[in-house]
């Protein structure tokens, strides 16, 4: 049996690269196939791996600019032909469940979501982009619609990343899905004895993060806030405020930034997120999250129970974050946050669980896949 491994592109390390790390390991005689990779974006496990690209990969600046290649997405994913494997699990945000396999070949879709841009978010996202990239936006991105339906009409198996995916995936492709939640790397979480009295904002600086509601409420609220990351919002966000309490601490290390994890008061969490790594990684730190209360926070920041892991608030608007961080403070001051139970529930999401369950599900649909699988014993991806 051959078995190939596909991720829409390496070009950054993120959620999604990390599935598809810990999916490959449980294969190590797979090759993988992207439509880009660079090395920085390569996880560790795979840099050993023969790793198959697109003709992207030979575009200049391609890989810095890999999102303005999306009337390019369907005609590199044909070029990537996976014929010959028997097994191809893809782990895909766009494109990449379009690549050709075999009639009788199994092929099993991670999907972290279906591209926003092109379905709910299509208005949205066209309104803040320039001029030129509109014009040509607006005439392929039909096209690509309408390809990347027709690419999820031939997966055999869907996984969504959330009961939230889940649910997109049955409104823009009709197919139904089995949700098995991303792996979270535990075994890097510090919990603190104490804690610092700022809040932090963490993830790519990019609009739909709303990280500037964020800013505003701990300016008008008089707290502090850190920041860690960098993107194209970064220079407007500076612009925002000069309030001595908000930091921009730019990308850190893998280890310096789990440190502010577990030194900050909470998270704070603005975006209407798919799923939302960062929020389960404070939490594996034992701190709590004050969230928007929508997308996968509703998911994976467990409020109104005996054993809360945080708040949210209800509007992307400055003053329901202040409500939120308001409301926080109260219930924090009044003993609600355990820090051992809030890393308790951060542990149903460790990396553990989902090679576990992807295991199941493979093995369930296809049982001969268990020769090319490695034993448990030996798989390590930060298990912890």
């Amino acid at each position: 049996m051959r078995v190939a491994i596909v991720h829409h592109w390496f070009v950054t390390r993120g959620g999604g690269e990390r599935v598809a790390e810990c999916i490959a390991s449980l294969f190590p005689e797979a090759e993988i196939f992207t439509l880009m990779a660079d090395g920085p974006g390569i996880p560790d496990e795979l840099l050993a791996r023969r790793i198959h690209t697109s003709f992207l990969q030979k575009i200049p600046l391609a890989k810095s600019y890999h999102r303005h290649m999306m009337p390019l997405y369907p005609a590199a994913t044909k070029r990537l032909d996976l014929r010959g494997f028997d097994l191809v699990i893809s782990s895909d945000s766009g494109p990449i469940k379009g690549v050709r396999v075999d009639d009788e070949a199994v092929h099993i879709c991670y999907c972290h979501s279906p591209m926003r841009y092109l379905y709910d978010g299509y208005q949205t996202y066209r309104s803040q982009m320039g001029a030129v990239t509109r014009a040509v936006f607006s005439i392929t991105a039909g096209k690509v619609r309408r390809w990347d339906v027709k690419a999820a009409e031939r997966v055999t198996y869907f996984l969504a990343n959330s009961r939230y995916v889940a649910g997109r995936i049955r409104r823009f492709y009709g197919r139904e899905s089995t949700v098995i939640y991303p792996p979270i790397d535990l075994h890097r979480a510090q919990r603190r004895n104490v804690t610092g009295e700022h809040y932090l904002c963490a993830g790519r600086l990019v609009g739909y993060k709303r990280t500037e509601l964020m800013i505003m409420a701990c300016a008008r609220l008089g707290r502090r806030l850190r920041i860690v990351g960098a993107g194209p919002e970064e220079a407007r966000l500076k612009n925002m405020t000069e309030a001595a309490q908000v930091a921009f601490l730019g990308e850190m290390k893998t280890d310096d930034l789990w440190k502010e994890y577990g030194e900050c008061r909470a998270l704070l969490f603005a975006a209407d997120e798919d799923f939302g790594m960062v929020p389960l990684e404070v939490q594996a730190c034992g701190r709590p999250v004050i969230a928007y209360g929508a997308g996968g926070s509703l998911e994976t920041v467990r409020r109104g129970s005996d054993s809360p892991t945080g708040v949210y608030f209800e509007e992307q608007t400055v003053e329901s974050v202040m409500e939120g961080i308001l409301q926080f403070e109260a219930a924090d001051a009044a003993g609600s946050f355990d820090s051992t139970e809030i890393q308790r529930w951060a542990a149903i999401f460790a990396t553990p669980v989902f090679l576990r369950r992807i295991r199941e599900f493979v093995l369930e649909k296809l049982p001969e896949a268990e020769e090319q699988m490695a034993p448990e014993a030996t798989i390590d991806v930060g298990l912890g």
